[in-house]
């Protein structure tokens, strides 16, 4: 460059220089989100300005926790008094069938918990089959293996008969109220299920305490049916409540589990079906076990409250269709759930627990503790650790179904001897 090029350059650059410091005195050049320590200017530390850098705006307030209510239950009652009308009938068990029926959630899927207390009770008062099957059984058991043929073919559950569950979703419920003594039914001669007029149920035990000596088939007048062995075979157009493999004489337990239910739904089933089923069946003790589908999604005492109070009226719409039988409520067992990062026992479990008593008492029927057998709280993480329960810290493992299924039956023995 020349020097007259060079002057003129060096001029221009202090030029520049005169005027952004004149635009950022005392040395504000420097301190821009670029260069600075992560720390705005004092000019724009200010929420509306910068709302991400404001530590106001980043704390995540606590969740309050529940404040949940005293519960006085009574405690010096045994609530096996209760069963005194099942007891008595245990008796008759050589002269006549006297049946049990075991409702609840997925705890007692596969025939779990229920297939103990059946053995048990067979055991020392005689009886056969474990009772009552839906005619497409969705859920295999462990008990009994069923298949379902249509027209000669082998077809799924799912594609039978079309089922109505009172506990199901709204397009599988009724409007009569005509879902029998399981809460479900499949319709024969369906007009949208083709071939649904001829059906063949195939139900083979799979346990030698299985073994049966006869059939019965609960349906509508215009279903007829014969047997040949493991196979009954339908035809007809009507609904199917059930088929029960079983004995004249001696205990037959019923499982009938009600997936994802609350245990609010038996006042939506026909009080004359029920009614005629639980005389004529001899039903002498009814089991309902629910309350554990209440926990995860409730953390709000009076929700649970409104619950057990639901489950009263459920109670009491039983005992008037079998004003005869025994009823006992078998409340949840612990569950789990990650609290501060901790796995403890859902806060409602305990409070639920002594509600269920207090109302049972109230109610005068049987009360069987789940979670206080097991330990109380924290007691499904040792179930975890030596196998009994699974990893969703709310069901049992086989194992475990078999260990609460007997404690609960021996639980009902005992009371005959105290």
């Amino acid at each position: 460059m020349k020097p007259y090029q060079v002057l003129i350059f060096i001029a221009v650059v202090m030029g520049l220089l005169g005027v952004l410091y004149w635009a950022f005195p005392e040395g504000k050049l420097l301190n821009t989100s670029l260069f600075a320590d992560n720390e705005p200017t004092a000019e724009f530390d200010t929420i509306a300005e910068f709302p991400v850098f404001a530590e106001e705006d980043t704390i995540v307030p606590e969740t309050p926790k529940p404040v949940i209510p005293k519960v006085v239950v009574d405690s010096t009652t045994d609530s096996r008094v209760f069963l005194q009308a099942f007891y008595a009938s245990l008796a008759q068990s050589s002269e006549r069938k006297i049946r049990v029926i075991h409702y609840g959630d997925s705890q007692i899927e596969e025939d779990r918990m229920t297939q103990q207390i059946r053995e048990v009770l067979q055991a020392r008062y005689g009886g056969k089959g474990v009772g009552l099957m839906p005619l497409a059984q969705t859920i295999p058991t462990l008990t009994v293996k069923q298949e379902l043929r249509m027209s000669g073919r082998f077809t799924m559950p799912a594609n039978g008969p079309r089922r109505y569950l009172v506990y199901g979703p709204k397009p599988t419920q009724r409007t009569d109220g005509l879902y029998g003594p399981m809460g479900q039914v499949a319709v024969m001669n369906d007009s949208l299920v083709k071939g649904s007029e001829d059906v063949t149920a195939i139900c083979k035990p799979i346990v030698k305490t299985a073994l049966y000596e006869r059939w019965q088939v609960f349906a509508d007048s215009s279903v007829h049916y014969t047997f040949a062995g493991d196979t009954v075979q339908l035809s007809g157009k009507g609904s199917v409540y059930g088929l029960s493999q079983e004995s004249k004489t001696g205990i037959i337990v019923d499982n009938v589990p009600m997936r994802g239910c609350l245990g609010l739904v038996f006042t939506k089933i026909d009080s004359e079906q029920l009614r005629t089923f639980y005389e004529k069946e001899n039903v002498r003790l009814i089991i309902m076990q629910f309350g554990g589908n209440a926990i995860p999604s409730n953390q709000n005492p009076s929700t649970i409250s409104a619950i057990v109070k639901g489950l009263r009226e459920q109670v009491q719409y039983l005992r008037a269709c079998a004003p005869e039988a025994s009823i006992l409520f078998i409340g949840p067992s612990d569950m789990l759930t990650q609290i501060d990062g901790e796995w403890q026992t859902y806060p409602m479990v305990p409070y639920m627990d002594k509600l269920l008593r207090k109302m049972a008492l109230e109610e005068n029927i049987a009360y069987f503790s789940l979670f206080r057998w097991m330990g109380g709280a924290g007691s499904m993480m040792r179930w975890q650790e030596v196998g009994l329960a699974g990893s969703d810290g709310v069901h049992f493992h086989r194992s475990g179904a078999r260990k609460a299924g007997n404690a609960v039956v021996n639980w009902i023995l005992e009371g005959m001897e105290e």
